[in-house]
């Protein structure tokens, strides 16, 4: 998968370039990662990327210009590499990303992701030519770079054969609507605290049964908005009946 990220701190990026499963899927051309600095594309000696915003008001606002040409840049790279990206603006304005929407991501064949700083972009830029405005929640950051380090992220481990475990991925909390399950390593006692039998019994069945009861019990205490839109399966309504844990809100999907 192809990512254009037009930053005026490419520097940043090495935590996600240069480190762990990302590094790897780069190094292995599972995706890639194209920094453009919009500084490039200013034609004034101090390579000036803002201005002063009309009407008044505290701070700068980045110019259209510089990123206008930045993002022209970015959409030949990408037809270049056969690409069809959507150009997504990291702002608090958006959409906050969740598990749905990363689903919905890693079905492009690549993104352009414009990162924002001081005041934000003028108008008329995200107006042309932003088509997905992008946030990762409700508090402010002081640019775009930490968000789109994020989205990049949790895109590029959905990817298919990313991660060592491809079942890592899809037991991770969210995928199926609720949180994850607790985890448990080596020693088999910490601290007074044993491992719970059924992990170490080896019966798969009674495991998968006794990890969706924890989940739904974190679920319920941590994250009931979560647990109040669950619809469990014919199978897990099962469990949760023999577990005797509230479910008279899910309905039952009627799938097994």
């Amino acid at each position: 998968m192809f990512f254009a990220v037009i930053t005026i701190l490419p520097e940043m990026f090495a935590s996600i370039t240069d480190y762990g499963i990302t590094s790897r899927a780069l190094s292995r051309h599972q995706a890639e990662i194209l920094l453009i600095n919009p500084r490039d594309f200013t034609t004034d000696n101090y390579r000036r990327i803002d201005e002063r915003p009309f009407g008044g008001g505290a701070g700068m606002v980045m110019m259209a210009e510089p990123l206008a040409k930045a993002i022209e840049f970015a959409k030949e790279a990408a037809k270049a590499r056969g690409k069809n990206c959507p150009v997504v603006y990291l702002s608090p304005q958006g959409k906050t990303l969740n598990e749905s929407g990363v689903l919905d991501f890693c079905q492009h064949d690549g993104l352009i992701l414009l990162c924002g700083r001081y005041e934000g972009i003028d108008e008329r830029l995200i107006q042309q030519y932003v088509d997905i405005e992008c946030s990762i929640g409700d508090y402010v950051l002081t640019g775009g770079e930490l968000p789109a380090m994020v989205l990049m992220d949790s895109v590029i481990r959905r990817l298919p054969n990313v991660m060592g475990d491809d079942l890592s991925a899809q037991q991770d909390s969210f995928v199926d609507g609720l949180l994850d399950y607790p985890q448990y390593t080596k020693p088999t006692e910490f601290a007074g605290m044993a491992v719970p039998e059924v992990l170490l019994s080896g019966h798969h069945a009674n495991i998968a049964k006794w990890r969706f009861i924890q989940q739904v019990k974190y679920t319920q205490a941590k994250r009931p908005d979560l647990w109040q839109v669950f619809v469990p399966t014919k199978q897990q309504q099962k469990w949760l009946q023999a577990a005797d844990v509230t479910a008279a809100h899910c309905q039952p999907d009627s799938s097994t």
